[in-house]
């Protein structure tokens, strides 16, 4: 076939008839082009036909009547939002329950040593702690390790806790020393799932705290065996401490119903196009005290599917994913960025990279008309590997808890080929109070209301935006909104208004379909020195971009007329992109490398004027930091946001040199 044939066909458009074009090609054009015009052939003639949506995808959500500019799911058939899909499940513990059922008591969880296939255990034999508190009315109160001595010897005497379980020894030492030194006189017991040595229990006694092995914990519950005494739906399930960018954490309290109706708000979004069954398998890699991985869990455990989690390495989850082969995954916009780095990382050509970007602009035009598919010749010509990378048989994707680029999310919704949502929302409303919906593939907004919740925008004059022109605080009222903060009555009135409408921080507007776009953030304004107001979160999703840079962190004073950042340049792509323009050397030598430094911030401020940053908001200077921000070393939150009044802290001495120098 000769070139500028190929590439007419490869022109035509989707909804073309190819089997018409093919006839009219030359014999010989034919014979040479043989089973590759087969093949498309075959695969246009057999094409699957869009998913239907479940609403007009034109008018995602309506307004409420009373002036507020509220508005709910269009999937709703009245103005009341939606509290429980399954007559039966009104508790998390019911949620297990129905699983058991549903499963007739399949595998449920599953967990792999290094080069091991996964291990199943049932439904009725998974005895562990979440679901033991549950069947007895108790109250999860999750504890991240990486909180910090301080945090933890907080939330212990905040939320009461008198018995704790630990994963490991190490864990449990921590927790006798804060006791030791009579910082948590309330904590009683200590549960260890791995082993340990006697000189632990030992300790324990001589500071009155019992420690127990979890086999021993079971051994008691069979010698005492005690019916459950199951939860009501008003009742507390969970105490999520988030883990905070500013001061102590906040408790948030999490009750069943809350679980789930946000649970079924799910369910309802895709009951159409997409019901877990028992043969669906979840990888588990976020934090499971993370309300956005629990309430996936909780939809797949409902519906008798199982949960495969991941060995603990975030370098091993590809040979997790592999061995797993999870037909749902849910991820974080961080993750995402890695894989699509990764891909255009390994198309090292101009024309493997054309190749890419062709063949995801194909696919887009179908998913523009509501087919989502992997198994189109794209998918077997070009996307086949990145498939199979993540086991070969994810159909739904789902993502949340931080933006992602519009670029990567379409491109990666290409290149999967599986229904893959973004969601918005925060532990306040239990995880998502917006979700994309079926059929709408677009990115660039998080979607419509979920069924559980309404949501309307409140003016914050200061930054300039008024409800009654679509833009505003994001506010959401419903079952899966929180009860407060626990012995909190202040920071539980800065969240939840009077009228019980929960204020997110967030800056909203709706779009003319009823979908929502996140375009601001009012939590970490301030002002600079003439008065004009930065949200620099909004500037750091901006940045980050550039192909150079990994990490962005922002800042600005009121006594100073300008904004300077710490960057953290991408060990992945810096070499490469430093190659392009010219420079050599090892990462650490172009990071120190101040012509480089002048390059990179250059590409930040074109990127920036490009995305319609206005001039006071754009950065004077960087300072070239060599070490990611991370959850160890203290610069993140186990959600992975940014600690800001710990990395002003940590780069003081950069930031005060960077307005030093900008005034010589």
């Amino acid at each position: 076939m000769q070139a500028h044939e190929l590439f007419r066909y490869l022109r035509m458009p989707e909804l073309g008839d190819v089997r018409q074009y093919v006839r009219t090609l030359p014999t010989n054009t034919l014979m040479g082009f043989g089973a590759f015009a087969a093949l498309t052939t075959y695969w246009y003639a057999t094409r699957p036909k869009a998913l239907k949506p479940p609403c007009d995808l034109a008018m995602q959500s309506v307004e409420l009547e009373g002036g507020e500019h509220a508005r709910r799911s269009s999937l709703l058939n009245s103005d009341e939002p939606l509290v429980f899909y399954y007559d039966d499940v009104r508790t998390a513990y019911d949620i297990f329950q129905r699983g058991v059922q549903v499963s007739n008591n399949g595998p449920c969880l599953g967990v792999r040593k290094p080069n091991q296939p996964y291990e199943w255990i049932s439904y009725k034999e998974w005895v562990i702690i979440e679901q033991g508190c549950y069947a007895f009315s108790m109250v999860v109160v999750p504890l991240y390790d990486t909180l910090g001595t301080e945090a933890i010897t907080y939330i212990v005497n905040k939320a009461d806790l008198s018995l704790v379980f630990c994963d490991k020894p190490d864990k449990a030492k921590l927790l006798l020393t804060g006791v030791e030194k009579g910082e948590t006189p309330i904590l009683n017991t200590i549960v260890i799932m791995e082993s340990f040595g006697m000189d632990l229990v030992e300790r324990g006694k001589k500071c009155g705290v019992e420690v127990f092995s979890m086999r021993e914990l079971e051994d008691l519950g069979r010698a005492h065996r005690q019916k459950p005494m199951p939860p009501k739906p008003e009742d507390l399930a969970v105490i999520c401490f988030t883990s905070g960018t500013t001061g102590n954490p906040k408790g948030a309290m999490i009750t069943h119903q809350n679980i789930v109706s946000n649970a079924s708000a799910f369910v309802k979004t895709t009951e159409k196009t997409f019901m877990p069954s028992s043969d669906d398998v979840l990888i588990s890699f976020l934090p499971l005290a993370h309300m956005f991985e629990r309430i996936v869990e909780c939809v797949v455990l409902c519906h008798g599917a199982r949960i495969g989690f991941f060995q603990g390495d975030i370098r091993l989850l590809m040979d997790d994913l592999k061995t797993l082969q999870p037909t749902v995954f849910p991820v974080v916009p961080r993750l995402l960025n890695r894989m699509f780095d990764k891909i255009f990382g390994q198309a090292d050509t101009s024309l493997k990279r054309w190749m890419l970007d062709f063949a995801s602009k194909r696919k887009e035009a179908e998913l523009r008309s509501g087919i989502v598919r992997n198994n189109s010749f794209w998918d077997k010509v070009i996307f086949r590997k990145i498939q199979a990378s993540l086991g070969g048989r994810v159909r739904l994707m789902i993502t949340g808890a931080a933006p992602v680029s519009a670029s990567v999310l379409t491109f990666l919704r290409t290149a999967l080929g599986c229904q893959f949502y973004e969601g918005y929302g925060q532990t306040e409303c239990t995880a998502g109070c917006s979700l994309s919906l079926p059929g709408d593939w677009t990115a660039g907004h998080v979607g419509a209301p979920m069924p559980c919740s309404i949501i309307k925008l409140v003016d914050v004059q200061e930054m300039n935006y008024f409800a009654a022109k679509g833009e505003g605080e994001v506010c959401v009222k419903g079952p899966n909104v929180f009860r407060g903060y626990l012995k909190d009555p202040e920071k539980t009135a800065e969240a939840l208004d009077k009228d019980g409408w929960l204020h997110t921080g967030d800056i909203g507007k709706w779009l003319p379909n009823g979908t929502l776009k996140i375009i601001d953030r009012k939590k970490h304004i301030f002002k600079l020195a003439q008065g004009e107001y930065i949200a620099p979160e909004k500037i750091e999703n901006v940045y980050l971009r550039c192909e150079a840079l990994a990490q962005v962190f922002v800042h600005g004073e009121s006594l100073q007329a300008f904004l300077v950042a710490i960057v953290v340049p991408d060990p992945e792509t810096l070499r490469n992109w430093a190659k392009k323009k010219g420079f050599e050397g090892s990462y650490e030598e172009l990071c120190k490398n101040k012509d480089l430094k002048k390059r990179i911030l250059e590409d930040m401020l074109r990127i920036g004027k490009e995305s319609g940053l206005k001039s006071f908001e754009q950065v004077k200077d960087i300072f070239m930091h060599t070490e990611m921000f991370s959850i160890e070393n203290g610069l993140l939150t186990p959600t992975l946001k940014a600690k800001r009044p710990e990395l002003r802290k940590y780069f003081q001495s950069q930031i005060d040199e960077l307005y030093a120098n900008a005034k010589m």
